[in-house]
């Protein structure tokens, strides 16, 4: 006749083990799947910048066509190299004001430094000091 108590601690030995091999198995199966899952969106992420750049391009030579026919309009009334030189001035005006726009936006946004939260942080930080530190 068998030892109860042995074959108790036998079973419940085994059991423990079965169950943390099957939670690594788990584990296993989980980042597996994860890893597949970050594979695919990868995937999905690159053909959409693919995308996203070739309509880019395409707007790019859309703008180019829309300013040659521009010129071309202005060549019915003008001389071509006027006409070419009229479009080339408006897109440098256009062009550096941007330009000017970009830089006030820049410099209103440098440095890059939370400056109003730093601001309260410090206050509550002296509005929380005991009294015989200030």
């Amino acid at each position: 006749m068998p030892i109860r108590g042995a074959s108790e601690k036998q079973g419940v030995g085994g059991a423990a083990k079965q169950v943390a091999e099957h939670a690594s198995a788990l584990a296993r199966l989980e980042l597996e799947l994860a890893g597949l899952e970050l594979r695919s969106k990868a995937g999905a992420l690159g053909t959409g910048a693919g995308l996203g750049l070739g309509a880019a391009l395409l707007l790019l030579f859309a703008l180019g066509f829309g300013l040659a026919t521009i010129a071309a309009a202005l060549a019915l009334v003008l001389d071509t190299w006027l006409a070419l030189l009229v479009v080339t001035v408006g897109v440098l005006v256009l062009a550096g004001i941007l330009g000017l726009l970009a830089r006030s936006r820049i410099r209103r946004g440098t440095p890059p430094v939370p400056e109003q939260a730093l601001r309260e942080a410090k206050l509550t930080t002296e509005a929380l000091k005991p009294n015989g530190n200030r």
